[in-house]
């Protein structure tokens, strides 16, 4: 078990200029430390009343099955009822982890989330993210 704080593991900063919440992972956490962190998550995003999220997760080398289904069955969905819209989540990832993940075979894709309270979609460019949550922002359907 590691002492370190969620704040080592994920640098969390709101950007009020783009409102997007802007989390930056350190490194592959260990299961056990992701309780505390999404706390944090949850916290600041309740305290900037923020639904549009950019996940910086290129220095994360895998995607943990069960942590998926807890974030798409209960976080996320629990995030945007809390937040009072719907929840948009833009992953930056590096190529390796983006080839995993979208040859998984449990992968759903951005379009599929259409139905949901939440949408996520995964990038390799942090510019192509961030224009994405700016058009989600300007969709008066959310």
């Amino acid at each position: 078990m590691t002492t370190e704080t969620p704040q080592t593991l994920l640098e969390l900063t709101h950007r009020p200029d783009l409102d997007i919440l802007v989390g930056r992972w350190a490194y592959q956490p260990v299961e056990q430390e992701l309780p505390a962190v999404y706390q944090h998550v949850e916290a600041v995003a309740l305290q900037e009343d923020c639904r549009f999220w950019l996940q910086d997760i290129r220095r994360r080398t895998l995607n943990d099955p069960h942590t998926t289904g807890w974030l798409l069955n209960d976080f996320f969905p629990r995030m945007a009822r809390q937040l009072g819209g719907r929840l948009f989540v833009a992953y930056l990832v590096g190529p390796a982890l983006h080839a995993s993940i979208v040859q998984h075979p449990n992968y759903i894709s951005a379009e599929a989330y259409d139905d949901k309270p939440f949408a996520i979609s995964f990038f390799g460019d942090e510019g192509a993210a961030i224009r994405w949550l700016q058009i989600q922002q300007t969709d008066k359907v959310h």
